[in-house]
């Protein structure tokens, strides 16, 4: 329980970070599709002793890449090149899954293994996340500048294109990070779920930071725990907490949330 918690809390606050400027560039579904086209990436760097960070790395740049090739030489709009793409790698990562003779149950990658890590993934895991940790700490201005205008950041002599693959590069590792706590298939919710539930709490982003960071950490806790104590799946467990954060910041956000929205509707009574 003491690996699962530590695990699940590293991966819920790092993928929480990110999420916050996933949900500013509404960049969620493509968050989608990079969180599933690393999975070959994953599964060949197994397969010939690689870090897991190395081959998503490179297949979430290609598929981002493969995804803009398709967007600008046929008529298939973005959104359905980001579905074609991610889809055709998950299904390639599958095959790769069922062919490759393991003594792993490399099945762990698909739905997390967050009760089961062993020393080496938990070092591997807190190395990927101090790095991460430590270039947001480093570009965090200069990301929250890209995200709320690309073009004033280059005006000012950013470069966006960097920047654009520097989040995608840390989404990518990310996503690594998260494998052990609930699997490349619901990996997707801890990237969106915290940024949009902080979204809905807090107009400023550095609070939005603080708060996807807490919502999320508090949701692997309760997640973990729960899972435990009900013997059900840990990754659904921790998804579905956070799903929970958001349906209470959605019902209940004293600014954005619907009930308050329905109280500045509802008429004064009558004096």
């Amino acid at each position: 329980m003491q690996r699962a918690l530590l695990v699940s809390v590293v991966a819920g606050v790092v993928c929480a970070l990110l999420s916050c400027w996933m949900t500013l560039t509404g960049w969620s579904l493509l968050g989608d599709a990079v969180s599933h086209a690393v999975l070959p990436g994953v599964v060949l760097s197994y397969l010939f002793g690689l870090p897991f960070a190395a081959g998503a790395l490179v297949f979430g740049a290609g598929s981002v890449a493969l995804i803009g090739v398709v967007n600008r030489t046929s008529r298939v709009k973005e959104d359905a090149a980001i579905g074609i793409v991610f889809t055709a790698m998950f299904g390639i990562g599958v095959v790769l899954i069922s062919r490759i003779p393991s003594q792993t149950d490399l099945m762990h990658i698909l739905f997390g293994n967050v009760l089961g890590v062993s020393d080496g993934e938990i070092l591997q895991i807190l190395a990927m996340a101090a790095l991460i940790l430590a270039v947001v700490g480093l570009k965090h201005r200069d990301l929250t500048l890209y995200a709320f205008d690309p073009v004033h950041a280059h005006a000012i002599g950013l470069r966006p294109r960097r920047l654009e693959a520097l989040l995608l590069g840390l989404l990518s590792v990310t996503v690594v990070v998260a494998l052990q706590a609930v699997g490349i298939i619901l990996v997707v919710a801890m990237v969106v779920i915290p940024g949009a539930t902080a979204y809905l709490l807090t107009d400023r982003f550095e609070r939005m930071l603080l708060i996807a960071a807490a919502v999320s950490a508090a949701a692997s806790v309760v997640g973990t725990y729960v899972s435990f104590h009900a013997d059900i799946a840990t990754g659904g467990a921790v998804v579905v907490a956070q799903a929970c954060g958001f349906a209470l910041a959605y019902l209940f956000s004293p600014r954005h949330g619907v009930a308050a929205r329905l109280l500045r509707r509802s008429p004064a009574p009558a004096g």
